[in-house]
């Protein structure tokens, strides 16, 4: 009933489970000390006892009250503690996980399910550390302190009560395995009405436009509909298996009373020791009574917990320690699948020398992207090696290489916050003259100047900008980084002309100081690189400079020739 991985990820906080049970044992002792000056108050009573012989059993009473209050309030704070340090650690565990992961998939999650794991999740896991384990442990403990105590007044009753007593974990195995596949289905649908509400806001411009907004409406209230009713279910099941432990419970405790009871008829019990046995029988299954309500709850957590373990358990991308010392980056004899059949790089050997612009040029799916992946460590190839100035890929530092080390892709993440406080993201001292510099570099100064200056307020994922403009602005935040090498992939896709020229510009003046690696699909881009690789089904088929490839009236001819055909064709349809 304890899955021990979860468990696993409390780390020393475990320490506040033992302090909790603890103190909730000590609450027992305290209820049975209150129980037992009470049972002595009534045996007084019918002794008709002079009033001074009632002052012990007061005494003892009101300790037991204090020491009874001040154990519940310390188990409540301590549970409390523990669920506090438990989300932080996890919260914590589970976003260093996705830095380490860095640009890798997190098993297959989504945004929108990898964020409610992260939040709903963990809260449910909170009630998992900090309710079910230490009622858990108590559940055990309880009923054996309790058969000690009563075993020597009755050991008639003490077993029955003991006996009758598994019979409520009995009942929750009984139902563990269908909550086990109920609470996982609930999870799933959980995340999945998730994605389906995130993709429709996201999408909802194009649902409007395509009038397929009705459509989306009927999905999502089916997904809705789905969630309500595995959300039945697992009430259904809770209230169900919450009547069974009642039965089993009280149904537990009256057997014990009629032992009680017909002790004193058959037996020669006295009737202080039966009220005593009949005051604590129920005490032997309300622990487990309260496991049970618990079980439902840490069914729940352990469930979302599968899947932050499922993140947390994934490798980490394999970085050493050295530094880097050059930075000439070699791909030698690189093969790739991501699914482990297909190849989608073939014994690839590329060279991207310093100070250079070196492009990767191909038809879409030639692998031009993957390299990209491979360069930066967002993948690593199943053969060959990767090296830095030397160096294998695996034996740098991570913060060492990605120091040198800037890309900007065509959809490079612009922050939802200022102007300056983007560039400053990444060199934290740049000035205003920095940033004006490298504004004014890709046309963009006058524009911000004219709406807000550097305090503009950039909206989510740039909206309030337009895609040139947001381009321009990547490039540059990533000029402001001086980085030694650059990848540009697709920078300049599904831009107007005037940004595409402007990037092109700060591409080439950039590769006569640094090392620039450009992804183009549309060759005009990269005539003037150095050094051209073509790519044709994940295999180098030739490289060389433009003009040395046009000579060789190859693959690469061929492309450009019928892309210069179908521009100049469009140039010619457009005027």
């Amino acid at each position: 009933m304890i899955d021990k991985e979860l468990l696993k990820l409390l780390g020393g906080n475990k320490k506040y489970i033992f302090y909790t049970v603890g103190f909730m044992v000590l609450g027992l002792l305290a209820n049975l000390t209150i129980t037992a000056s009470i049972c002595q108050t009534v045996y007084l009573l019918m002794q008709n006892v002079n009033p001074d012989a009632y002052i012990t059993p007061a005494i003892c009473a009101l300790f037991g009250i204090i020491v009874r209050y001040t154990a519940s309030r310390i188990t409540g704070n301590l549970k409390d503690l523990l669920g506090r340090k438990a989300k932080k650690d996890l919260r914590e565990k589970t976003y260093n996980k996705i830095v380490r992961l860095g640009v890798r998939s997190t098993d297959g999650m989504s945004i929108a399910g990898l964020t409610q794991v992260a939040m709903e999740g963990i809260e449910q896991l909170d009630l998992y550390y900090s309710s079910y384990i230490p009622q858990f442990f108590y559940a055990m403990l309880a009923p054996i302190i309790l058969f000690g105590v009563t075993v020597g007044i009755d050991w008639r009753v003490a077993v029955v009560l003991l006996c009758c007593v598994p019979l409520i974990p009995v009942s929750i195995i009984a139902v563990s395995k269908y909550a086990k596949k109920i609470f996982a289905k609930y999870w799933g649908k959980y995340t999945s009405m998730g994605d389906s509400f995130l993709d429709s806001v996201q999408g909802l411009r194009e649902l409007k436009i395509f009038r397929a907004d009705v459509a989306q409406h009927v999905k999502m209230n089916e997904n809705a509909e789905e969630f309500r009713k595995i959300t039945m279910k697992v009430l259904v099941m809770q209230l169900a298996s919450t009547t069974i432990m009642d039965m089993v419970a009280y149904g537990g405790a009256g057997i014990g009373i009629a032992f009680a009871v017909t002790g004193v008829v058959n037996r020669g019990l006295s009737p202080v020791s039966a009220l005593f046995l009949i005051l604590v029988a129920v005490d032997f299954f309300l622990p487990l009574r309260a496991f049970g309500s618990a079980f439902h709850v840490a069914m729940n957590g352990a469930s979302a917990g599968k899947k932050i373990l499922s993140l947390l358990n994934q490798p980490d991308p394999v970085w050493g320690t050295e530094n880097v010392t050059d930075t000439e980056l070699k791909l030698d004899n690189v093969t790739f699948s991501y699914d482990g059949e297909r190849d989608v790089l073939k014994n690839v050997s590329v060279t991207f020398p310093k100070n250079n612009m070196t492009a990767i040029v191909g038809e879409s799916g030639c692998g031009k992207s993957t390299i990209v992946n491979l360069l930066f460590g967002a993948l690593r190839p199943n053969e060959g090696t990767i090296t830095v100035g030397g160096k294998s890929l695996e034996s740098l530092s991570r913060e060492s290489y990605y120091s040198r080390l800037a890309v900007v892709s065509y959809n490079t993440y612009i922050f939802n916050t200022t102007v300056r406080e983007n560039f400053r993201l990444v060199k934290n001292d740049a000035t205003d003259e920095e940033i004006f510099a490298a504004l004014e570099k890709v046309n963009l100064k006058q524009f911000i100047i004219d709406n807000g200056g550097l305090d503009k307020e950039i909206t989510e994922d740039a909206n309030n900008i337009s895609g040139g403009q947001k381009q321009r602005l990547a490039l540059a935040v990533n000029l402001v980084a001086d980085k030694e090498v650059y990848i540009f992939d697709e920078a300049t896709s599904n831009i107007d002309i005037e940004s595409e020229a402007i990037i092109m510009r700060n591409i080439r003046a950039l590769s006569e100081k640094k090392s620039v690696i450009v992804i183009s699909h549309r060759l005009e881009n990269v005539v003037p690189s150095d050094l051209i690789y073509y790519m044709e089904n994940g295999e180098i088929k030739e490289s060389g400079t433009h003009a040395e490839l046009m000579n060789k009236q190859g693959g690469y001819a061929a492309l450009y020739t019928a892309q210069k055909r179908l521009e100049n064709g469009y140039a010619e349809v457009s005027e």
